[in-house]
């Protein structure tokens, strides 16, 4: 009988592509997806340290896996991820039992690792710069019809709040030639929706340009990200392209006119706000103030009809204040948000907010602002989705309802969930048209218009990720 692996994935879209990257490793070895970890010859955690509570939830499936490794004598244990990068020995000083711990710098060695951890027993390899892109490993993809896509690794900035860069290390853009290479592979198998990866995506090329320039070598004032947006429009077959997440400071005009000028790049932009207070994101190092972080959110929509903006915000950060808190409110009340993710404020170990105990913000505080905050960003969203009641819409079909086998979910452009019933089954990458017929804050319910386009991927079975 082969050899099984399960992934257990935490965090972002950076590590659901790490992890099937790992997959794709693990399969080129000779190894075989497992539906249960239990059953599983090698299990693989892949983490987060930006969550709340990532350390307990890590070293809650490590406690369960101990007894699980103890009837299966053979079973090797990987952690992977941001949390290994970060925590390191302390890992294995918890968790004995595990056999491999790497970091986000080497997913390419986890087979070699687990070789040699089989050959000479548990060990540890974290290196401090990337070996490989993610992008270029052997993949096993999530969703068949759609592919993350690697063009840039690390970051650069130095948000208050953020453990990136010294998990993921500098910011590095990949080779240019590089991407629309692995794009033009992907749509050639069937791939027609990408997404760009990156920790700041839209200052892509920003490194390549300055070494271009440190060698003396001609460089044009364009910005890539604009350039490789507007090359990938040109990819015969691909029929949506998204990005994420780019940061408001960088987020320049050429990019906003390649969005609305290139006709597969989806309407939408995700675009972290974090705080309204100017005195707030001056503390988180944002390097810009909820002014201009309108005036940039006006330039998008006006260039791009029918944009839909999602974003992320913190609650509590340390030092934030009644009238700080009142601010981002204003701010988010102006912004009229299709959706966002909210946060309360977490102390990372190893950044500049943890470090500020003194003005941590009470819990109940907290709590009392978040449901604040929470009412005025479903109050614009709803808004926003009962504006589309009416309206026809295309989607792709992403299966079964979590809550109702009977009905179908997709997405549209805008990267609405739809809900809707089918008569017949639709695969998984089918192309729809269906008309809105009602709202709620985070989903629009539909009926089928058309089935406008049949999927043309091979079947594959998605990693599992953990929420």
């Amino acid at each position: 009988m082969s050899r099984r692996y399960a992934i257990r994935t935490f965090g972002c879209q950076m590590n659901v592509h790490d992890s099937e990257r790992i997959a794709g490793l693990l399969e080129a070895d000779g190894l075989e997806p497992a539906d249960d970890p239990a059953d599983a010859d090698v299990v693989v955690l892949n983490t987060c340290c930006i969550r709340e509570n990532a350390d307990n939830k890590l070293y809650g499936n490590l406690g369960h896996l101990k007894t699980v490794k103890g009837a299966r004598p053979g079973m090797q244990i990987v952690v992977a991820g941001c949390l290994a990068q970060k925590d390191r020995e302390l890992i294995q000083q918890r968790a004995p039992h595990v056999d491999v711990v790497l970091g986000t710098h080497n997913v390419g060695s986890a087979v070699e690792l687990l070789h040699r951890a089989e050959r000479d027993g548990p060990l540890m390899e974290i290196l401090e710069e990337s070996d490989a892109f993610p992008s270029a490993l052997p993949v096993r993809r999530d969703l068949p019809w759609s592919a993350w896509v690697t063009i840039q690794i690390g970051c650069d900035n130095t948000c208050a709040f953020c453990i990136v860069p010294s998990v993921r290390g500098a910011e590095l853009s990949r080779p240019f030639a590089e991407v629309m290479s692995e794009v033009e592979q992907l749509v050639d198998a069937g791939t027609v929706e990408v997404t760009l990866l990156g920790q700041n995506v839209n200052s892509y090329g920003r490194d390549l340009t300055r070494a271009r320039r440190a060698a003396g070598e001609p460089v044009r004032a364009r910005p890539l990200f604009a350039d490789l947006l507007r090359a990938l429009g040109e990819v015969e077959g691909l029929r949506r392209v998204r990005f994420t997440s780019p940061h408001p400071k960088d987020l320049r005009p050429e990019t906003i006119t390649a969005m609305a000028e290139t006709g597969v790049v989806c309407e939408h932009l995700h675009l972290p706000l974090q705080a309204g207070s100017d005195r707030t994101l001056a503390a988180m190092h944002r390097g810009y103030t909820g002014e201009r972080y309108l005036e940039k959110l006006a330039q998008a929509r006006a260039a791009v009809p029918d944009l839909a903006v999602t974003t992320d915000l913190i609650v509590g950060f340390p030092g934030e204040t009644d009238d700080d808190f009142e601010r981002t409110l204003e701010v988010v009340a102006a912004a009229e948000y299709d959706s966002a993710y909210t946060f309360v404020f977490s102390p990372r170990p190893g950044t500049e907010a943890a470090e500020r105990v003194d003005d941590f913000v009470p819990p109940e505080v907290t709590a009392e602002r978040f449901e604040r905050l929470r009412v005025v960003v479903e109050r614009s969203a709803l808004a926003r989705h009962r504006a589309r009641v009416g309206r026809r819409e295309e989607i792709v079909v992403e299966g079964p309802s979590k809550k109702d086998d009977a009905v179908l979910s997709g997405r549209t452009r805008q990267n609405k969930l739809v809900h809707f019933r089918c008569p017949t089954p639709l695969a998984a990458g089918t192309f729809a048209d269906v008309v809105v017929t009602g709202a709620a804050p985070h989903h629009l319910v539909g009926e089928l218009a058309a089935v406008t386009a049949r999927p043309r991927h091979r079947t594959r079975i998605p990693v599992a990720v953990a929420g």
